[in-house]
């Protein structure tokens, strides 16, 4: 990559145009052609830095129950059993981690379905210790925006707004569906990629960007943006800073962790006797050490005192949850050892 793709890819992780011909207005912003930018795009794709291109959809607000799953694994059972749990269509994340609790996965079943009884199919697999649900209790930011860019490195302090959402209950209808199946679809890179969505949908481009737009107002969409592969992209060091912070701070302290530009994600999640740890956040860096300094001053700032990094070591999935493709989500279909 070449310090223009960084800025392209930059651009297009915080914001994607919603227009007819999205390459012309990013092409007009770095003073090159429409057809350098697709080009460019295409071979990052070829290359595996750009994973997708698309509507990001919000689970929850899907009517989805999701939640972060932890288990303690037998060390020779790991790898079998992971790849038995990526078999199941509601496992989008599954990750080593270097801790006594040696597998991460995240677990979304839709309207209908139970979460439990979900994981419940797992408990048939030799090898598994422990079991531990961490739902998430408390969100308070969700976003992955890699800093391609080495020069423009954020500082690190709590710098960044909270977007604000129009706080409405949405129940999707048969229209909603229809369009959110589509429009989570990798878009094409071609002169006009909403075109063909807006043709399966029997919809006019306009119409594809007005309902893009009041889907994030409502906050059903959290963004239409690209999304990278983070190794690939040279973020090898992806760490998830669990903190033990005392009850009445919780919302404070999650409500600065996700200020900071290098937090992706932060969480209020439950603890357990061999668990104590209630605030996740995750950072993406360039190498382990970055990571540890780029933890530790965000420690200072938030003043606790109690926490540990733990880094993804294997990544054995990770995807989109494709919403209401009903048949993949066969709740009936059982998972073997």
């Amino acid at each position: 990559m070449d310090k223009l793709d960084t800025e392209i890819l930059n651009e297009i992780q915080w914001t994607f145009p919603l227009v007819s011909k999205p390459f012309d207005v990013i092409a007009k912003k770095f003073q090159i052609s429409s057809n350098e930018v697709k080009s460019r795009l295409i071979q990052l794709k070829r290359k595996g830095v750009l994973r997708q291109l698309s509507a990001i959809f919000d689970t929850r607000k899907l009517g989805y129950t999701s939640s972060l799953i932890a288990m303690e694994i037998e060390p020779d059972k790991l790898e079998h059993i992971a790849y038995q749990i990526n078999k199941h269509p509601g496992v989008s994340h599954n990750y080593e981690r270097e801790h006594q609790f040696n597998l991460w996965f995240t677990l979304a079943v839709p309207p209908g379905s139970n979460l439990e009884k979900e994981l419940e199919k797992f408990s048939k697999l030799n090898g598994i210790k422990k079991t531990r649900m961490l739902p998430t209790l408390q969100l308070f930011k969700i976003g992955v925006k890699l800093d391609m860019v080495d020069d423009k490195k954020h500082e690190v302090k709590p710098s960044e707004e909270k977007k604000e959402i129009t706080n409405v209950k949405f129940v999707a209808t048969e229209k909603d569906k229809e369009f959110i199946r589509e429009l989570q679809k990798d878009m094409e890179i071609v002169d006009r990629p909403f075109e063909k969505a807006a043709k399966n949908l029997a919809m006019t481009e306009e119409q594809i960007f007005e309902n893009l737009h009041h889907y994030e107002e409502i906050g059903v969409m959290r963004r239409y943006a690209a999304i990278l592969r983070h190794r690939e992209a040279g973020f090898t060091a992806n760490g998830m800073i669990v903190w033990k912070v005392p009850e009445e701070r919780i919302s404070e302290v999650g409500n600065k962790l996700g200020a900071f530009p290098q937090v992706s994600h932060c969480y209020e999640r439950p603890v357990y006797p061999d668990w104590p740890y209630n605030v996740f956040s995750m950072i993406h860096c360039k190498s382990f050490d970055e990571a540890g300094e780029v933890a530790g001053q965000i420690q200072k700032q938030i003043n606790v005192d109690e926490y540990k990094i733990l880094f993804s070591s294997r990544e054995f999935k990770k995807t989109r949850v494709e919403y209401f493709v009903e048949h993949e989500f066969n709740i009936e279909e059982t998972i073997t050892a």
